[in-house]
């Protein structure tokens, strides 16, 4: 099986749940499946926002931050649910540990997409062979459909994933880059935004083939470094590692989203405040970091954009932290205008095990009666190992490693014993 892979090369998979928090609550709910479906904020407000949907949905134009009232106009028979986070990390951390069981080289970058480098997995059977069993292992045991790229890089491995949704496995080679990939419209290339594309527009270049072929100069003026780097990818190179430990290299974790129209309704955009919360709690908590730093970005309908920071007393990595420090943030900035972008960051990152906390007068006697406890448990940990003992929030999921992978282990039955303690 060694032949089928590379001799200096790797082999990188990028595996991307397809329409995750819906797909989440039909496992769930099996009665929800092949019925268009929606998970929204305040499903009795007409004017919420959609945060995703699933793909029976999508037939009907219905898409991620579409106002409830928009999608319902689209598919009458929408059916529209509140979100659950705590289900979705759940089935989150699930599916990573399947991912685990192939490469101990596997790099969470959101809640629901990941990358494992597989070069050194030979043994378990051809590339192909590896995300077949991986895609199958994740439907049967999670009840949840994911596609999967496989390519000599992570630039290539995600645009491949994006290439068949859902239940797609696209194998996307360097050699194929021409033909696949330069004749598509330079937005639909990863790593290119609307902004940026209407920016690379206004020097003639429309098509990934343009971006590959275009001058480094013009690009490095118009984009800085990420210009080139564009460039790069372009033409199929990526020399990023995949690394469990990329946290590390990093100062800051955050998200934003441009919304589908000028929003000034407080309560819609402190739910989209608390998703962007939640998905930078997940990326913290993958990457066993924290943050000592918060930050918000609001962008305007008239484009004025401001950001605005605070210095943390004692380190963060909690969803609920993280919102109640970007919300009050926000809340003291917002003007009360519309806005049209939101954006989340935790900052200044340390990692778990050395973050100090620093007591203020509020926190120091909930931690004093804590003390006899946490001596009692680094007494343990001094004498048989840090691994003895963690707490329920740092302990993860437990694995069904005495089964054999391919037997049915009901996720939904095992999550709904999990959401009813």
């Amino acid at each position: 099986m060694k032949e089928m892979y590379p001799k200096n090369g790797r082999v990188i998979l990028h595996v991307d749940m397809n329409s995750f928090y819906a797909s989440v609550e039909m496992a769930l709910d099996p009665s929800l499946k092949g019925k268009p479906l929606a998970v929204a904020g305040n499903p009795q407000e007409r004017r919420g926002i959609i945060i995703t949907c699933s793909y029976d949905a999508r037939k009907y134009g219905v898409k991620t931050t579409m106002p409830i009232w928009e999608a319902k106009k689209l598919c009458p028979e929408l059916i529209i649910m509140s979100p659950h986070f705590e289900r979705y990390r759940a089935a989150s951390q699930r599916m990573f540990d399947i991912l685990h069981e192939y490469s101990q080289l596997v790099e969470p970058v959101s809640i629901d997409e990941g990358y494992v480098d597989i070069t050194d997995s030979f043994t378990l059977g051809s590339p192909l062979e590896i995300a077949e069993r991986i895609q199958k292992q994740i439907l049967t045991q999670l009840d949840l459909p994911c596609s999967i790229g496989i390519a000599p890089n992570r630039f290539l491995a995600k645009m491949a994933s994006d290439m068949k949704k859902p239940l797609g496995i696209t194998v996307l080679r360097k050699r194929d880059v021409k033909s696949v990939l330069w004749p598509k419209p330079v937005v639909e290339m990863h790593g290119v935004g609307n902004k940026t594309a209407e920016k690379l527009n206004s020097l003639g270049i429309f098509t990934i083939k343009d971006l590959a072929e275009a001058n480094d100069i013009q690009l490095k003026v118009l984009l800085g470094i990420n210009g080139l780097r564009l460039k790069e990818r372009a033409n199929g190179i990526d020399n990023r590692a995949v690394d469990p430990e990329a946290a590390n290299e990093f100062k800051s974790v955050g998200n934003s989203t441009t919304l589908p129209n000028d929003n000034s309704n407080q309560q819609e955009l402190l739910l989209v405040l608390e998703s962007l919360a939640e998905k930078a709690a997940v990326r913290m908590k993958r990457k066993k970091v924290m943050a000592t730093s918060i930050g918000v970005t609001i962008r305007y309908k008239n484009r004025q954009t401001i950001t605005r920071s605070k210095k943390l007393l004692n380190p963060i990595s909690t969803k609920e932290d993280m919102y109640e420090e970007s919300k009050q943030l926000f809340l003291k900035n917002w003007n009360g205008d519309s806005v049209r972008l939101l954006g989340v960051t935790g900052a200044d990152l340390v990692e778990k095990e050395q973050a100090v906390k620093q007591l203020d007068i509020f926190s120091y006697e909930k931690d004093a009666k804590k003390e006899p406890l946490l001596e009692a448990l680094n007494q343990l940990r001094n004498k048989y190992g840090k691994g003895i003992i963690a707490s329920a929030v740092e302990k993860a999921p437990a694995k069904d490693g005495q089964e054999n992978s391919t037997s049915e282990t009901s996720f939904s039955k095992d999550f709904l014993d999990f959401s009813n303690k």
